[in-house]
């Protein structure tokens, strides 16, 4: 979840209470709901369906969340009464759980469908809010680079959601974990989860009603069993400005190292907030390297301050590529994805390219099929003074930890 700076605004901090009504994040009219005992979730909305074929391989937004209620008790079951070492990670939410829902007619224990099961600390606000906009935001949005949220609980104070389950993890654990179960990622695959993950961010800046995500990050982004990307985590998105605005303000919230200048000097948010999120993640990929990391020397904090002037050219790129990728890389590839970083980390917003834009881009660096080449023999790498990458000690909510679990 995000870090707050700032104080919060009354109208961004609704306070959970024991009516049956869930404020929507997305309609500007009441939506209603009942408590998860049998009950349908229904809510308005502004958004309308996309086009294209039945089966909506470029996403759909639907007119009312479809999202199975769980009861607490279902849950309970499924996660082995919330047993500690069912535990994926914690966060400002509060604990996910990885779950079992069995399958009809299988008696096997554990067998069945797996899912994670995110369950909210009762006594946080933010939770609250959060939970609020992901059953709002994530229950009607459909694409194949978004986490599919499955149903929810609300049951007296307990609060649940439910997800799929992503199998490998968050780009986050790949890129700074440790450990032996911890493989780094070859430079294809690295290429094709900032392809997915572009994805899905275009289609939430190119829907009908627009929608800015407001926290992207390695962490957020989680991977299925063939390292599909898929964006997790709306907790705190927003819908973008009205035709006659440039942007919306709001109070400050999200991931220090991430979230774009504009946004943190003024609390003014433009969709082109993301896209500097985005260009912080390219560089991350890039040279394994943390956004933010406060033990690397002084000077090296931020890792977009530091490491910008390297981006432009190719024999300073090869200095701070990562490490773990022992040279194995096209050489030209990885020079158009650094400058396409630096347009993405533009100052000002208008200077920076769509996430349309953007992912055309990747597509076309994919498209080159440039051979990653064969290093010579490899000196002492300029940046193997990596003291700054610590293991992974908050991981994503949705994803499993480094023993499979």
């Amino acid at each position: 979840m995000g870090i707050c700076w700032g104080s919060p605004a009354p109208a961004d901090n609704p306070t959970p209470s024991t009516t049956t009504q869930i404020s929507s994040g997305i309609s500007q009219t009441t939506s209603n709901a009942t408590t998860s005992r049998g009950s349908n979730y229904s809510a308005n909305s502004h958004f309308s369906a996309a086009s294209g074929d039945p089966g909506y391989p470029d996403g759909q937004i639907l007119p009312t969340p479809t999202l199975r209620i769980f009861s607490f008790a279902e849950l309970k079951t499924a996660t082995k009464n919330f047993k500690p070492d069912t535990v994926l990670g914690e966060g400002g939410f509060g604990t996910v759980y990885k779950g079992w829902l069995d399958d009809k007619g299988s008696s096997k224990n554990g067998s069945g469908t797996v899912i994670a099961v995110k369950k909210l600390n009762s006594e946080s606000m933010q939770g609250f809010q959060e939970w609020q906009s992901e059953v709002n935001f994530l229950g009607r949005l459909s694409h194949p680079n978004l986490v599919k949220l499955l149903g929810y609980c609300w049951e007296d104070k307990e609060l649940l959601l439910i997800y799929e389950f992503m199998q490998k993890g968050s780009l986050e654990n790949h890129l700074f974990g440790r450990g032996a179960a911890v493989q780094s990622l070859p430079w294809e695959i690295r290429l094709k989860i900032a392809i997915g993950a572009a994805r899905g961010l275009a289609f939430l800046h190119t829907s009908d009603k627009q929608v800015i995500y407001r926290d992207f990050k390695a962490s957020n982004i989680l991977l299925d069993g063939s390292y599909t990307a898929k964006i997790s985590d709306f907790g705190l998105a927003k819908l973008g400005p009205s035709a006659s605005q440039s942007h919306v303000t709001t109070r400050v919230m999200g991931t220090y190292g991430y979230a774009a200048p504009e946004y943190v000097a003024t609390g003014h948010l433009y969709v082109k907030s993301d896209v500097y999120g985005f260009g912080v993640v390219l560089v991350e990929i890039l040279t394994g390297l943390r956004a933010l990391d406060t033990n690397r020397p002084n000077g090296k904090h931020n890792l977009v301050d530091w490491i910008k002037p390297y981006l432009s050219e190719r024999r300073k790129l090869k200095q701070i590529m990562d490490n773990r990728l022992e040279g194995r890389y096209p050489s030209k590839a990885a020079l158009h994805i650094s400058q396409l970083a630096l347009k993405c980390l533009a100052a000002e917003p208008k200077h920076r390219p769509s996430m349309k834009e953007v992912l055309e881009t990747l597509e076309r660096i994919e498209t080159a099929k440039e051979r990653p080449r064969e290093p010579r023999n490899r000196s002492t790498h300029p940046m193997a003074h990596r003291q700054g990458q610590q293991p992974l000690h908050h991981r994503s909510p949705l994803h499993p930890r480094p023993d499979g679990h």
